[in-house]
């Protein structure tokens, strides 16, 4: 057989001789036989849904191995190896099936052809379902503006590709359009975010499977649709199946709601986006502003020297120095105002510790944003705590809200405290992009910021957190149309 160029391709499997082949033909047969098998289970009914298959030959790498392809609008249980379409590895249609008398329409291939080449193409696929089988469905709208499908400790989770009966499993669910083509780019997008995945959902639509083989793929496809239906099963129970115990729904206040982790509904229908941590600023947002600027920030004041004296030698405060002497540094370098030169250690504890107490002092006069004066403030006000010098003061409905997100399986964290050990300046985006990375959730768009400065939810918007504003006595004004949610309460939350 002759060579062909085809896309940057040499193909050897393009003449006719080939196209009529013994592994052409096989897998005609066993795409119209699966088609049929999946009507049966009410996958591919109403002419939806489609399959495409790899024409298996070990000659042939599998990137450069033709694709075989069932046709769109056709009554799949019916269907023939005759009725199915070739494809080049490019998406090229090398062969179309010859027209049926009324009524049946003209051949067209499947609508889904432009997302399964995105599977072949990105995750170098054997093959690739469309199901619209009603598990699939459902399983979106239980959460309408969740993002993902989560479920763990469940036995069929061993039947998908990298997983184990103690692994998350994670299916990412894009929204549907009104033409199959236009999923495209979603799709694409849902494979590139999540690498592990080997299946997307569709809301209101139904599901993408695929694997390195036709078993592969078929396997996984039944094994989603098991867990898809266990899930809408042990939601109308009461149970929540994305836990390991799957024990009950949470119930708050007399209304039920699902873990939040994995979306929710209430029994009102009321619904609220994922999200698997809340992060919270504390002035004017867990704290009133007076309790922070009239007696955290004057306490660090008072007892820079005193704790730096007390724990001079520690890993703690010699990191602290570590980024104190950093910032100073890069202080006299730019002509900083009040910046002190900082002596080294063989000047002795006491040259330094006055070094440092004259340069905080100043950075606080000033009031920087920065990590170092940041985290030696932490590490003076939790001393304060420690030594019951300091007692925390928190508005009225804090501590109901974080007991009820934690046993909803959220995680917590005040955002002061990740500031001071981690982050820096919270007016800046890069700082919600290391908080997102060190609270251990799989996209940004899964944590909730909540705080009472419109600067820090900009930039927390623009880093892909979820963000919303409290609004609390003492707090400063809001600029005209400024586009977040607002709250006076966590119990809105």
């Amino acid at each position: 057989m002759a060579a062909t160029a085809l896309n940057g391709l040499k193909m050897a499997t393009t003449s006719q001789a080939y196209m009529e082949s013994k592994p052409v033909n096989d897998t005609r047969k066993l795409l119209a036989d699966l088609c049929r098998q999946f009507y049966g289970l009410g996958w591919v009914s109403g002419t939806g849904g489609s399959i495409t298959i790899k024409v298996h030959d070990d000659s042939i790498p599998k990137l450069e191995q033709l694709i075989v392809m069932s046709p769109s609008g056709v009554q799949k249980e019916r269907m023939v190896p005759e009725d199915m379409y070739v494809l080049s590895p490019s998406g090229c249609i090398l062969s179309t099936p010859s027209p049926k008398p009324y009524p049946n329409k003209p051949p067209k291939c499947s609508d889904c052809a432009p997302l399964f080449m995105k599977a072949y193409l990105m995750r170098n696929a054997g093959a690739v379902i469309h199901s619209h089988g009603m598990e699939s469905c459902i399983v979106t709208m239980i959460d309408p503006l969740s993002k993902e499908f989560r479920i763990t400790h469940m036995e069929m989770i061993k039947g998908i590709q990298g997983h184990g009966y103690y692994d998350e499993l994670v299916v990412p669910i894009i929204e549907n359009t009104a033409h199959e083509r236009e999923l495209t780019d979603a799709l694409a997008e849902a494979i590139e975010a999540y690498p592990k995945t080997t299946a997307v959902l569709v809301r209101n639509h139904g599901i993408y499977v695929w694997g390195d083989s036709w078993i592969n793929a078929k396997t996984q496809a039944e094994c989603y649709h098991y867990l898809f239906d266990a899930a809408i099963k042990l939601y109308q129970l009461g149970f929540d199946w994305s836990t390991p115990d799957h024990g009950p729904i949470k119930k708050y206040g007399g209304r039920t709601n699902m873990p939040v982790k994995v979306g929710s509904i209430n029994s009102n229908h009321e619904t609220g986006p994922l999200r698997r941590c809340i992060v919270l600023d504390i002035e004017g947002t867990t704290t009133p502003i007076s309790f922070v600027t009239d007696v955290l920030f004057p306490f660090a004041r008072n007892n820079v020297r005193r704790h730096l004296a007390a724990t001079y030698e520690t890993d703690e405060t010699q990191d602290d120095i570590k980024l104190l002497r950093a910032q100073v540094q890069n202080d006299l370098e730019q002509g900083v105002v009040d910046a002190v030169p900082i002596p080294p250690d063989d000047a002795g504890k006491e040259e330094v510790i006055a070094a440092l107490v004259a340069n905080v002092e100043a950075m606080i006069k000033a009031d920087r944003k920065i990590t170092s004066l940041k985290q030696l403030q932490g590490h003076i006000w939790r001393t304060g705590f420690e030594s019951n010098e300091l007692k925390g003061v928190v508005f009225e409905d804090v501590p109901k809200a974080l007991e009820k997100w934690h046993a909803s399986g959220i995680k917590g964290n005040l955002s002061t405290y990740i500031q001071v050990v981690a982050v820096g300046n919270k007016r800046e985006t890069k700082s919600y992009v290391e908080i997102s990375e060190s609270v251990g959730v799989d996209r940004p768009s899964e944590i909730l910021f909540v705080t009472d400065v419109y600067q820090e939810a900009v930039a927390a918007k623009a880093a892909g957190l979820e963000v919303i504003i409290s609004i609390r006595p003492g707090n400063g004004p809001l600029p005209d149309n400024h586009g977040f949610k607002t709250i006076t309460s966590f119990s809105e939350i």
